[in-house]
C-alpha cells in the first residue's frame, strides 16, 4: 500500500509516517516510480508504535523493542523487552515523584501567600 491509504488507515499523518521510517519503525519497498509502498504489516506496526509512544516510550526504545513484537497485541516476553520495559517503568516513577514533590512545592508557597 502506497503512504496516503498507510495514513488513512492508521490515522497517522504521511509526514509522521517518513519520520517513522527514518527513525527506523517502518520500512517500505521503492516503485519503479520512487513511491514508498508498505507491506500488508504495516498498519499493524504503526499501530504498535502508537501505543509504545502513548506509554511513554523513546523512539530508540520502540526501534529496539519492535523485534520482539508479535502478531496482534502484546510483546513477546524475551530478557530484552522486559529490561527495556522496566527501565521505562523506572523513569516514569521517577518523573512521578518529581512531579509530587513540585506539587508539594507550590502548595506550600499558595498557602503561604494565602490571608488567614
Amino acid at each position: 500500500m502506497r503512504i496516503g491509504e498507510l495514513s488513512r488507515r492508521t490515522g497517522v499523518s504521511p509526514r509522521l509516517l517518513r519520520y517513522y521510517e527514518g527513525q527506523g519503525l517502518l520500512v517500505s519497498e521503492r516503485d519503479s516510480n520512487d513511491y514508498r509502498r508498505y507491506g500488508p504489516d504495516a498498519v499493524e506496526r504503526v499501530t504498535r508504535v502508537r501505543e509504545l509512544l502513548a506509554g511513554g516510550l523513546t523512539t530508540e526504545a520502540i526501534r529496539d523493542l519492535l523485534p520482539c513484537t508479535q502478531g496482534g497485541p502484546g510483546l513477546l516476553a524475551c530478557e530484552h523487552s522486559v529490561q527495556v520495559l522496566d527501565g521505562q517503568l523506572s523513569r516514569v516513577e521517577e518523573q512521578m515523584a518529581e512531579l509530587l514533590r513540585k506539587r508539594e512545592a507550590l502548595q506550600g508557597v499558595a498557602s503561604a501567600m494565602r490571608p488567614e
